[in-house]
């Protein structure tokens, strides 16, 4: 049975900037995961909010159990991932 590409969004609103770009560096490093950067589209600024607005994080059809364990275990540990 081959995978299925997987593509989901993660969010935080008050994430800084230097986190989601952390995250995302730690993301890259898993074979067959792609994250982009979602900039905040919000017109009105807000100190207390993010400046990004979330992270798309995009498995390879081909990423095995491993590769998306990984992905969990990294969301896991910045506190972005919701059960």
């Amino acid at each position: 049975m081959a995978n299925e590409s997987l593509r989901y969004y993660v969010s935080c609103s008050r994430l800084p900037l230097a986190v989601y770009r952390e995250v995302a560096a730690h993301l890259r490093q898993v074979e067959g995961v792609d994250v982009d950067l979602i900039c905040q589209k919000s017109q009105r600024f807000d100190y207390n909010q993010s400046q990004v607005e979330g992270l798309w994080i995009h498995h390879a059809d081909d990423s095995d159990a491993v590769s998306r364990e990984r992905v969990n275990q990294i969301l896991t540990h910045y506190n972005l991932l919701t059960t």
